[in-house]
């Protein structure tokens, strides 16, 4: 029986379903994205690499800024295989710290702007990084933290704004979102002296040391993991990891051309989302990115038209957003060679909202930090509602029970694990939790995601919940997101979490955390929302607890994060 399982899986049925032109097997070669970068600058070098708020900056230029900061860096005693901390929002300075400290040998860990000192504290000591660029705006923060690094560089994005932008002031192109206060702090902490971005790049001919880089070995990228499950963890990155899913990812979209593809580029580079799908797949291709600071709809809907905007990469939020906004229907989304959706569950609700509103459908995808970004995406023009598609190729999935490594059958739930060149070496620093998500069956091997999942006869995977987020309620097994995705149904809630509160008669009580339609709070019961719930779903399945609130605790790119409220719920037992 586990051999016919296995051979559910091992037959990969969604090669059958691949379009064509897409083929089962990409030749990764052994080469660092330093080179994959350096190639790219050369043959683009007067294209247009990126448009900051309107000021273009072309191909060549930014290899030389680049070069100039691997210079600095190795000035400054950075050598093959230190960290460099990246505490910056979606900026030119991002792209050119990222590929800069490559150049000089170094880690790249990048840590969100959205991070408390405490936060930034945890990332540089555990990281060991030496050197940290940041935002002028987030500086305060990085001195407040204590952690012990060599050197700071400050960086303010007017550095590389157009002169107009500049005039109108470009403090509140970061605190939109960010919400921290002005670079006034930079001479108020005089202990620790700053160094400036644009000084070095000055100082610093575009020399980059010569660095002998193992692409399958050295690390590129040691990003942390969302903390959504538990404490943030350093995952290990090689070039060869990264190199590998952007090419396994580029093979899967044939219809985009290399040179020619311009994309939107405001989800977070710190995110492994946009740092490798859309920084990554945008410059190693000689693609145009838009770049923005910040995800504002207002200045995302007037670009899509302004610069002619081929590729769309979404996440949920940003697509709900979207839907309901005055403006989108100014925009000829039809045109667009790939409209994509990744980093969480996209209700139905939003899907049929968002084919209503703009004709058009959108392919989701699937990945994680540990996967270098992407595992799984939808096969063009053949979409499943539901699912977020099928392995790209070079990757292999199978369904194991999450209690062990036995397989389950085909269109049975169980844990998701996967195999492909870019998979993850590990966890920084942490041999056990390693142990635990690398395991092998078959002399080969697997990460273990930790979702749930299944997959049906055609090789198409379908989330049902993270591992850790699953409900034990009197015996049986309770997936929160198929109660949420009711809930959603629901024509007054807005937004939706699940989680199971522990219970010494039941094992866990379900509890639903509802945020109404600002029309209909104040006049939707606990109760209602019960009986709506009993009418779809099992009597074991309705939440016992019904929480109103005005919003619910989210990570940085919009996922809401069940940890904060099970943690919410444990301080209040004690």
């Amino acid at each position: 029986m586990l051999l016919e399982q296995r051979v559910g899986y091992g037959a990969k049925p969604w090669l059958a379903y691949y379009p064509a032109g897409v083929p089962h097997q990409v030749e990764v070669p052994v080469r660092s994205l330093v080179e994959a970068f350096d190639e790219a600058t050369v043959k683009y070098a007067r294209n247009r690499a990126v448009v900051f708020y309107g000021r273009a900056i072309r191909y060549e230029q930014l290899r030389d800024q680049a070069d100039r900061f691997a210079a600095a860096l190795a000035d400054l005693g950075v050598r093959r295989g230190d960290r460099v901390a990246l505490y910056l929002v979606n900026s030119p300075q991002f792209i050119i710290a990222y590929f800069g400290a490559l150049k000089a040998g170094a880690t790249v860990t990048p840590i969100s702007p959205m991070y408390t000192s405490v936060e930034v504290r945890h990332q540089l000591e555990d990281s060991g990084a030496r050197v940290v660029v940041c935002q002028d705006i987030l500086y305060e923060n990085v001195m407040k933290s204590g952690a012990a690094v060599d050197h700071v560089i400050v960086t303010g994005i007017d550095e590389y704004l157009p002169l107009t932008a500049r005039l109108a002031g470009a403090g509140g192109l970061s605190r939109r979102r960010w919400g921290r206060a002005g670079p006034a702090q930079l001479a108020s902490r005089p202990e620790r002296a700053a160094l400036r971005w644009q000084s070095l790049l000055e100082k610093y001919p575009p020399r980059p040391p010569e660095v002998r880089i193992d692409p399958k070995q050295d690390l590129a990228s040691l990003p942390y993991t969302g903390g959504t499950t538990g404490q943030p963890k350093g995952v290990m990155l090689t070039h060869y990891n990264l190199l590998a899913c952007h090419l396994q990812t580029r093979a899967f979209w044939p219809a985009l051309q290399e040179g020619q593809e311009v994309s939107l580029a405001y989800l977070p580079f710190y995110h492994i989302y946009g740092q490798v799908v859309v920084m990554l797949g945008g410059l190693l291709q000689g693609g145009t990115l838009i770049l923005f600071t910040t995800p504002d709809l207002e200045d995302i809907l007037y670009a899509m038209e302004r610069y002619g905007v081929t590729l769309f990469y979404g996440v949920p939020t940003v697509y709900e957003l979207l839907k309901e906004h005055e403006k989108t229907g100014r925009v000829d989304w039809k045109r667009l060679k790939l409209l994509t959706c990744g980093a969480d569950t996209l209700h139905e609700t939003t899907v049929r909202d968002w084919e209503r509103r703009t004709g058009c459908r959108i392919h989701e995808g699937y990945g994680m930090t540990e996967t270098s970004g992407v595992s799984h995406a939808t096969p063009l023009g053949r979409i499943k509602v539901g699912s977020f598609g099928v392995p790209i190729p070079n990757v292999s999935a199978g369904v194991v029970s999450p209690d062990s490594d036995a397989w389950v059958g085909v269109g049975e739930v169980g844990e998701l694990i996967l195999s492909g060149p870019n998979m993850m070496q590990g966890y920084w620093n942490r041999p056990e939790e390693t142990r635990l998500a690398l395991i092998e069956i078959d002399g080969e091997r697997w990460v273990r995601t930790g979702d749930l999942v299944s997959m049906d006869e055609e090789g198409y995977f379908y989330f049902h919940d993270r591992k850790k987020d699953l409900i034990k309620y009197k015996g049986y097994s309770v997936f929160p997101k198929e109660i949420e995705a009711v809930l959603y149904q629901h024509p007054y809630v807005k937004a939706a979490a699940v989680v199971g509160v522990d219970s010494p008669k039941v094992g866990q009580l379900i509890k639903a955390y509802v945020v109404l339609q600002p029309e209909a709070r104040g006049k939707v019961s606990e109760q209602e929302i019960q009986a709506y719930c009993a009418e779809r779903l099992a009597p074991y399945k309705v939440p016992r607890v019904v929480e109103f609130r005005g919003e619910l605790p989210k990570t940085d790119v919009g996922k809401v994060s069940r940890r904060e409220l099970r943690e919410e719920l444990q301080e209040e037992a004690m």
